[in-house]
């Protein structure tokens, strides 16, 4: 599951690192990152503080449902 968040411009001096190590992320700008939730879970072991913006949901996309079945 990808998780999609935001960070300080100090705290994402400290995130670098750990994000270049973790592919793979996307490193958008205005601090934002696209990144897996074992990232997620490195980020705040190591003390990083971000704001999550957003989480992959598990439900099925427009065309993978089968629109000859009712729900």
């Amino acid at each position: 599951m990808k998780t999609t968040i935001q960070m300080s411009e100090v705290e994402e001096t400290k995130a670098l690192p750990i994000l270049l190590r973790h592919s793979p992320s996307a490193i958008l700008p205005n601090r934002i990152s696209i990144i897996s939730e074992d990232v997620v879970k490195t980020l705040r072991e190591a003390g990083v503080q971000f704001t999550e913006l957003a989480r992959e949901s598990n439900a099925p996309r427009l065309e993978e449902v089968d629109s000859s079945k009712r729900i």
